[in-house]
C-alpha cells in the first residue's frame, strides 16, 4: 500500500493591500484563477486528496476554498511560515493516506527537496513558485511510518503553465 502527498504553495498573493498583518494578506487575482486550475490538474491526473492540511494564514486559506476539493480541511497555524521539521511532524499525524498540504516558502520548497529521494525534471522545483504542487509517493501503509527522502516525485506542476502564461 502507498501513502500520497499532495504538497501545494499557497497561489499568488497580493501585497497592495492595507492588511493588518502578513498574516491577513489575501491571493491576488492570478492567484484566484490560479487555485482552481491546480484543483482541474490534480483532477485530471486522478491525484485529488482524502484530505487537507492547511496553514492558517489568509492566502493559504483561500488557496484551499477555490479548490473547492470537496474533502475535510484542517486549518493550523503550524503550518504558517513552517520549516521542514514541523511540516514532517504535521504530515506524520495525518489520518488518511492521500494528504495534501498547503503552506509558504521558504519552508515548503525545503520539504519538498527533503522529502523526495530524486526531485521532479521540472526548471522550477527548486525555487518552488506560488501555486507549484507536487504529487509524491511513499511506500507506506500510514503517515507515522514515513522517512526523509522517502518519497518517490510522480508529478510537479506550476500555475503559469495550466494556465499558459
Amino acid at each position: 500500500m502507498t501513502c500520497t502527498l499532495i504538497l501545494t504553495r499557497h497561489a499568488k498573493s497580493a501585497w497592495d493591500t492595507n492588511v493588518p498583518s502578513d498574516h491577513a494578506r489575501p491571493l491576488n487575482k492570478r492567484g484566484r484563477r490560479s487555485a482552481p486550475a491546480i484543483a482541474a490538474w490534480l483532477r485530471d491526473i486522478g491525484g485529488l486528496p482524502d484530505q487537507v492540511i492547511c496553514s492558517s494564514a489568509q492566502r493559504a486559506r483561500e488557496t484551499c476554498e477555490l479548490m473547492e476539493l470537496g474533502v475535510p480541511a484542517t486549518f493550523t497555524e503550524r503550518l504558517y511560515h513552517a520549516n521542514s521539521e514541523i511540516m514532517f511532524k504535521v504530515l506524520s499525524e495525518a489520518g488518511q493516506q492521500r494528504v495534501m498540504l498547503i503552506g509558504h516558502n521558504p519552508g515548503i520548497a525545503a520539504f519538498a527537496h527533503s522529502i523526495v529521494s530524486c526531485p521532479p525534471d521540472h526548471s522550477r522545483f527548486d525555487d518552488y513558485p506560488t501555486g507549484a504542487t507536487l504529487v509524491a509517493e511513499f511506500a507506506i501503509d500510514r503517515w507515522k511510518d514515513l522517512g526523509w527522502s522517502s518519497g518517490k516525485a510522480i508529478d510537479f506542476a506550476v500555475p503559469r503553465e495550466l494556465l499558459g502564461e
